[in-house]
């Protein structure tokens, strides 16, 4: 029995503007990253094209001759009419006609002005780019079919979004749009679904346009709203409501994590497909999605160090970070960065293959530096070194003494970093002497999740525990039954 074929992707051609302060390297790696996101959304990159310029031009983001060169590609008219009906004069009809003929009065002089009270033709400042680069087409086959969308590496207005569909004549999408569909797509919990929901609406509410069918819905007597400020002004209330569900969460939330305050609590952080769900199954051993596409997780989970320690440590694995991370999904999903800031250790994990890894790894830090968590203690782990030889590595140790190198694969790297994970928690800890009367046995199982019980013996009057944990905790436990704080050797 032959075997159904896959659905083809539909094909869609990419669009990057590459700045004076951005390198080739840096340009190269942006657009591959962009590929990715459209593929991991469910499209094919078939084509590139890219223009070296000093900022977006303001109306097309484009210049107006490779705007040509990307209509080319789609069938579009390569140009943005202004839908506006032409102003006509008899003093503009009289410019034009000598114009044509070649007559002395419609030139009047070499500045080639049209006469008082013609209409100046429009001048496009954004034309002339003095870093032009040639458009590069890459994949493209002239006889398949044409791409079906173009989607922009780089956030763009409402008009920027307008104009480049006239002009290509197909539908455009922007790279901030390209993130939200991702996460909209994968987001599972509640908690998760309500966050994408409102950072979709936040995108999508300047961008409604009105439809061809009228721009009024009337509402009894007299003009009633447009069909736009109708639909936004639901968007407004389905956003409030979001945010009032999502605060009532936080709320929860917010609860459970008070309640795990005195645990020791590592928090894996980095950017997204750098391993970090990997590093969580092989450091807990949980059965947590892993899959080699961008934001493949978006919900924070949290589970215990396997093999089972005492006192318990919790880990947890955050979303991945992506350069021009959305500003709305960055406040969307406070709540779940806020495991970042709370946690006693950030293990920050990055792919060491990626020659681009140091610029991920400051997207990261930068915006948990927007929340405050920058002022957790870190560790740098430089994950997928497997796939690095053996003088990349040693590069790597020279350059970065303080980084672990591992593979989330590979058993021996995930048990020396275990190991280094409770050195950094055995640092901190202090050793004290409780005594637990017999009356109070049933709480003995509260010293023993806090603390590590180093030694044990029994008198007359109950249970003598010498123990070991995070100050907090012993301080709790020393307010709790009677105690001995000792001094380590």
């Amino acid at each position: 029995m032959s075997k159904t074929p896959p659905t083809p992707r539909p094909p869609v051609i990419l669009v990057g503007v590459q700045f004076p302060t951005v390198s080739d390297t840096e340009h190269a790696a942006d657009l591959a990253e962009l590929k990715r996101l459209v593929h991991t959304l469910g499209y094919d990159a078939v084509a590139t094209v890219s223009q070296r310029r000093g900022a977006l031009a303001t109306g097309t983001v484009l210049g107006k001759g490779k705007l040509k060169d990307l209509a080319a590609l789609t069938g579009g008219p390569g140009v943005v009419s202004s839908g506006a009906r032409d102003r006509t004069s008899k003093a503009r009809a009289k410019w034009e006609a000598a114009e044509e003929e070649g007559t002395e009065e419609a030139a009047p002089e070499p500045t080639g002005e049209p006469p008082e009270g013609a209409d100046a033709p429009v001048e496009d400042e954004e034309d002339f780019d003095a870093e032009d680069e040639e458009t590069s087409e890459t994949g493209l086959d002239a006889s398949g079919p044409r791409p079906t969308m173009v989607v922009v590496d780089h956030e763009l207005s409402p008009s920027q979004l307008r104009n480049l569909e006239k002009a290509t004549g197909v539908p455009v999408m922007d790279r901030t749009g390209v993130i939200v569909d991702i996460f909209h797509r994968h987001a599972r919990s509640h908690e998760a679904r309500m966050q994408v929901e409102i950072a979709r609406l936040s995108y999508l509410a300047p961008r409604l346009r009105e439809s061809s069918g009228g721009s009024e819905r009337q509402q009894g007597r007299g003009s009633g709203d447009s069909a736009v400020e109708l639909d936004r002004r639901k968007i407004r209330d389905r956003l409030a409501e979001l945010r009032a569900g999502l605060a009532a969460i936080e709320k929860e939330q917010d609860q459970r994590r008070y309640a795990r305050r005195e645990q020791l609590r590592v928090a894996l952080v980095g950017y997204t497909n750098a391993g970090k769900s990997s590093m969580m199954r092989a450091l807990t051993g949980s059965e947590v999605l892993v899959a080699d596409q961008l934001f493949a997780t978006l919900d924070t989970t949290v589970r215990a160090l396997h093999p089972e320690t005492r006192p318990r440590v919790l880990v947890s694995d955050t979303v991945g970070f992506i350069q021009k991370l959305p500003h709305d999904l960055v406040a969307s999903f406070r709540s779940t960065l806020d495991e970042a800031l709370e946690a006693s250790l950030l293990l920050y994990v990055v792919d060491a293959s990626d020659p681009t890894w140091p610029a991920q790894l400051e997207v990261t830090r930068s915006v948990l530096r927007e929340i405050g968590a920058d002022v957790v203690p870190s560790k740098l782990l430089l994950n997928k070194c497997d796939r690095l030889d053996e003088a990349a590595r040693d590069a790597l140790r020279a350059e970065h003494p303080e980084a672990v190198l591992l593979s989330a694969h590979r058993p021996e790297d995930v048990a020396g970093l275990r190991l280094d994970i409770l050195r950094f928690f055995e640092a901190s800890m202090v050793e004290a002497q409780l005594s637990i009367p017999y009356s109070s046995q049933g709480r003995i199982g509260e010293v023993y999740e806090h603390t590590t019980v180093l030694a044990e013996a029994y008198d007359e009057h109950g249970r003598k525990l010498r123990v070991r944990g995070l100050p907090g905790a012993i301080a709790r436990l020393t307010r709790a039954f009677p105690a001995e704080p000792t001094k380590e050797d």
